[in-house]
């Protein structure tokens, strides 16, 4: 159990940390492509 928990406590974080910056990178592409898209239609 307690080789369970230290393995949580140290990918835990980590893992937080990458899924946080991931949904802040797809809100930027997201931004990206729509003004791509609009170039694209003019």
């Amino acid at each position: 159990m307690e080789q369970t928990m230290g393995f949580i406590q140290e990918v835990g974080f980590p893992v937080f940390v990458s899924f946080y910056l991931l949904h802040r990178l797809e809100t930027k592409l997201e931004a990206i492509h729509g003004a791509l898209v609009t170039l694209k239609v003019k």
